[in-house]
């Protein structure tokens, strides 16, 4: 099988600095070459102007929000690449602010040539230090494109004070406890910190929240979207497992942003990986696990309105 292709997505609100960004990713030197994909929302685009030339080729979406009506224009952009693959090294999708990220996500999950040809890297949100408290309150976009994120870059950190700040971080786990959060002026941070993560390998929660795997281990907020892991120990049941993550999937899906899970299948020497947006799952059986590696099984959702006893009840009850 040749090497797909990794993607990026690049969102953030309006201003946060993803074209900053962006630019730093186009100028630093790092040997590698993109393709960029950059969406605007209006008949008159500006943004792909705005990028630095280089000698990336970028491909504009204008009159449309890439999240609906373009959607159908990003999979052309992609099925076009993938024929002139060899020319470039991987491919940065810049969203609009206001775009929603599941559907972006979803799109390399249901289109079956960019799902065998391309993988999804990493969301990458960028988020405003001083105006974030305020998107908050009155942009749900803004919510979204956190809860989705595998990296979170809080950018413009020089524009608040201290307790700002972390006021701020705060919100941010609030949403998202999982994510990879780095402070930055000027979106100024590393570019290896950004690609080539593989953020949908579950493994790197674990950086993050070293007793993730606490059974039963949990996040409350106070706001309408939270997250929750739960870990079975020992093995799942997999006729038991995959009826019921499709039922939940498809009666919840609306309500769940975001699912990932690593479990450890009865008699199944790998490890089985899943991601989930919404109603779309996606899955296979990864490497195996290590000689020592603890075979516990470990689910995660990040969403609005979830029962969160019923879903640790109903994945307890898939135990092998």
């Amino acid at each position: 099988m040749s090497e797909k292709i990794p993607v990026t997505v690049l969102t953030g609100y309006l201003g946060a600095g993803k074209t900053t960004l962006l630019n730093r990713i186009l100028t630093e030197d790092h040997g590698k070459k993109f393709a960029v994909i950059v969406n605007e929302f209006g008949e008159t685009g500006i943004d792909g102007d705005l990028v630095v030339g280089a000698d990336e080729e970028v491909f504009e979406m204008n009159n449309g929000c890439i999240c609906c009506t373009v959607r159908g224009d990003l999979i052309r952009i992609l099925d076009g690449l993938m024929k002139r693959k060899g020319k470039f090294d991987a491919i940065i999708v810049e969203t609009t602010g206001l775009a929603d990220p599941a559907p972006v996500a979803q799109t390399f999950f249901v289109d079956q040539d960019v799902g065998d040809a391309t993988k999804l890297d990493a969301v990458v949100t960028v988020t405003d230090a001083k105006w974030l408290k305020d998107r908050l309150k009155d942009a749900p976009e803004a919510k979204n494109q956190i809860a989705f994120a595998d990296v979170i870059i809080l950018n413009k950190t020089d524009l608040v004070s201290a307790d700002e700040l972390a006021e701020v971080e705060a919100a941010i786990r609030a949403i998202n406890p999982y994510a990879k959060l780095h402070k930055t002026t000027r979106c100024d941070l590393p570019i290896a910190e950004l690609l080539d993560r593989n953020a949908f390998d579950l493994d790197r929660i674990l950086d993050i929240e070293p007793d993730f795997l606490e059974a039963g281990h949990h996040h409350h907020h106070s706001d309408e979207i939270r997250s929750m892991s739960f870990t079975l120990p020992g093995d799942v049941d997999p006729d038991k497992f995959m009826p019921w993550i499709n039922d939940i999937s498809q009666v919840q899906g609306p309500n769940i942003l975001r699912s990932k899970g690593i479990l450890a299948f009865k008699d199944e020497p790998r490890r089985f990986v899943f991601q989930g947006v919404h109603m779309i799952l996606d899955g296979d059986l990864q490497r195996d696990w290590k000689s020592g590696e603890t075979r516990n099984s470990r689910l995660v959702f990040i969403g609005r309105d979830l029962d969160e006893a019923a879903l640790r009840k109903g994945f307890m009850a898939c135990a092998a």
